[in-house]
């Protein structure tokens, strides 16, 4: 496995219906894909043409197989939800606050797991963290423009993050997260 993170320039095609296809729409569009091209049921051929990453949610088994052919033929990565043989990828449990985006992922072979650890980074890594993450950003942003080399800027930036003890607080799993 190698996880990825795609930018919202990435042109993406979503095709499919119902309510595995509106999941799939919120999770991309909450992800910022500027070029989400959206179709429901079975797209014309033509929605694959230009795109880059090809999901599926909710087609029938005949559209499903469909669409992973056709996005394979033209080299397009595919992911069919709930079909792992019509897939090139998967999607990992996110938690995103602002810019920090946190994934966990067990290949599928254990999604109750990766639930559960979903459900703990969302409670360790409250919204306050987009906030914290803009911080230490323009903080390393301030020391660049400065001049510092990279080894000073993560200096700097670790000192910052000692400080503040955000990670020092950080429950371990199995222990309350919020007092």
């Amino acid at each position: 496995m190698l996880p990825l993170v795609f930018l919202p320039a990435t042109p993406v095609l979503l095709a499919g219906r119902g309510p595995a296809y509106e999941k799939r729409r919120a999770l991309l569009e909450g992800a910022g894909l500027a070029r989400l091209t959206l179709r429901e049921g079975r797209p014309e051929e033509a929605a694959l043409e230009g795109r880059q990453l090809v999901f599926g949610a909710g087609l029938d088994a005949a559209d499903s197989e469909w669409l992973a052919a056709a996005a394979r033929a033209r080299g397009l990565p595919v992911n069919i939800e709930d079909v792992p043989h019509l897939c090139d990828f998967h999607v990992p449990a996110l938690v995103r606050r602002g810019d920090l985006l946190l994934s966990v992922s067990t290949a599928g072979a254990a999604p109750a797991l990766a639930a559960l650890l979903r459900a703990w980074l969302e409670e360790a890594f409250g919204e306050e963290w987009a906030a914290r993450l803009e911080e230490v950003a323009a903080l390393r942003a301030e020391l660049r423009a400065a001049g510092h080399p990279p080894a000073e800027v993560m200096r700097g930036v670790r000192a910052h993050l000692d400080a503040a003890g955000w990670l020092a607080a950080l429950p371990r799993p199995g222990q309350p997260v919020r007092s």
